[in-house]
């Protein structure tokens, strides 16, 4: 019986680990700013989920991680006194194949736009919509992380993602700062 417990339990630390590790090392290094810190971060919230009961985290187990991976990565950050932003930690793995230079320049462009626009968010907005995007995180999850009410990330989300619309319209030189043509809004 124990036997088979303890096999269930090792199953299920492999499949959460399979699911969340990518994803909070990204989530670490933009709260770090080092890859191999965030790798250190990710494998002391991982450590400290398996001292946990299966029972105490099952159902959040997302949240519990995202949260402990956050204290911990802030915890290093403060101890460091030091933050800066790694755009290549946010690049998605290339997909199969390999895609044509201007495709591949393009796509690298794009990203980099992307990225420094949200940079450019208050970091509350960038850090709600990393944990969407690249945490896969509910926003009931996202709460439970970042201890925001679920409103409030919903506010930080829609206010965040608005400013990022707008900001690439003016990039792409669609509209004037500030403004949106009101063909947009009839979509």
């Amino acid at each position: 019986m124990t036997q088979r417990r303890d096999s269930a339990r090792q199953a299920w630390l492999r499949e959460t680990l399979d699911q969340y590790e990518r994803p909070l090392v990204r989530y670490a290094q933009r709260l770090t700013g080092n890859l191999e810190t965030a790798r250190d971060v990710v494998q002391d919230a991982f450590s400290r989920l398996c001292s946990q009961e299966r029972a105490d985290v099952d159902g959040h187990v997302a949240e519990w991680l995202f949260t402990v991976c956050r204290r911990r990565a802030l915890d290093v950050r403060r101890k460091e006194n030091r933050m800066s932003a790694m755009p290549e930690a946010f690049r998605d793995a290339a997909a199969s194949g390999d895609p044509p230079p201007p495709v591949v320049l393009e796509r690298e462009e794009a990203t980099s736009q992307m990225l420094r626009v949200l940079q450019a968010l208050p970091e509350n907005q960038q850090e709600v919509i990393r944990l969407k995007f690249q945490g896969g995180l509910r926003y009931k999850e996202i709460a439970g992380v970042t201890g925001l009410s679920v409103g409030n990330v919903g506010f930080l989300m829609h206010t965040g993602m608005k400013a990022i619309r707008e900001r690439l319209r003016e990039i792409d030189g669609e509209t004037e700062p500030g403004v949106i043509k009101m063909e947009r809004r009839a979509r």
